[in-house]
């Protein structure tokens, strides 16, 4: 009797089939995009910031304009006036960027008559590196200043440095913040060579989540602050902040929040341990168009007056 055995060929080509068919593995570790390159130092605990400060303006009625040409120059125009002093002050900024160099050049004027240049040069020499010369010229008062800054970040780690240059001395102006698995710490510096001395010295620490934000920081060793921020929906966001001064028994504090109402209206609130109530309601009217509308009241002196209302119209296109 003959029995027939499936041939050396045909276990070899099951087997391949089997491997074909089994998940490959990869060989990277999946990376934590949250932290993946710390905010800079001037840019930490910026959503308790954006709750108490974006949605308002107290005693002002402002216009900004935004618009881009076909050949890709960008302007800003923005103008206010102050309800109490009726001064009115307004700017002009110019925008280019050419994307493929790496380049940005912008223009600004203002109404105080100064003029100012800023080249900026993004990931040429170095990926993650940013270079920016700054100058500013008063044609009134013949008052030049100049500012060269240096910005480098990456994988948790994000470093400045910018140098004002003065006749008497420049003044050296150092960043560093580090980020690992949510947690930050930054240290901020400045030292003016003309006195030679340090003229600032902040420490910050924090922790990051998707929805929720702790901030702590010591300036000079004399000013202690922290802030906490919750995004509690994707409707409500709430932000506390507070402030002590070494020497003094007062301890500042606030709250606030904000709620989205629907896709186009939002509105804000927010009031502090003086009994200042701030409100806020803004309104998309049309792409391109909203509308701000403030009052900030003063709870201890309701009937004394000195509320304050702002007035504000953003136009894009």
């Amino acid at each position: 009797m003959y029995l027939a055995t499936p041939s050396c060929d045909s276990q070899l080509m099951r087997r391949s089939s089997l491997i074909r068919a089994r998940p490959e593995r990869s060989s990277q570790v999946p990376q934590n995009d949250t932290m993946a390159v710390p905010p800079s130092y001037a840019d930490l605990g910026k959503s308790a910031k954006d709750i108490f400060n974006k949605g308002y303006g107290f005693g002002q009625v402002k216009l900004d304009v935004k618009t881009k040409s076909a050949s890709g120059v960008e302007f800003k125009t923005s103008g206010s006036s102050n309800t109490d002093t009726s001064k009115v002050v307004g700017s002009l900024e110019t925008k280019y960027k050419r994307s493929e160099y790496g380049l940005t050049f912008t223009e600004k004027w203002n109404t105080d008559n100064t003029l100012g240049t800023e080249i900026t040069v993004e990931d040429q020499i170095a990926k993650g590196l940013k270079l920016t010369f700054d100058t500013t010229f008063s044609p009134n008062t013949g008052k030049k200043s100049g500012k060269v800054k240096a910005a480098y970040k990456r994988e948790y780690v994000n470093l400045g440095c910018d140098v004002d240059f003065d006749f008497a001395g420049p003044t050296i102006h150092g960043a560093a913040v580090i980020g690992y698995e949510g947690w930050l710490a930054g240290y901020q510096m400045s030292f003016d060579t003309a006195k030679s001395k340090m003229a600032r010295n902040n420490f910050a620490i924090g922790y990051k989540t998707g929805d929720f934000q702790l901030h702590t920081n010591v300036n000079d060793g004399a000013e202690f602050g922290g802030s906490i921020y919750q995004k509690v929906s994707d409707s409500l966001e709430t932000a506390v902040n507070l402030a002590w001064t070494a020497g003094s028994n007062s301890t500042r504090f606030g709250i606030a929040a904000k709620y989205q109402l629907d896709k186009d209206a939002s509105i804000s609130a927010k009031v502090n341990n003086n009994s200042l109530v701030g409100v806020g309601y803004t309104q998309t009217l049309r792409p391109g168009v909203k509308l701000t509308l403030s009052g900030l009241v003063d709870g201890k002196n309701i009937n004394a007056g000195g509320h304050k209302l702002g007035l504000g119209l953003e136009l894009e296109a």
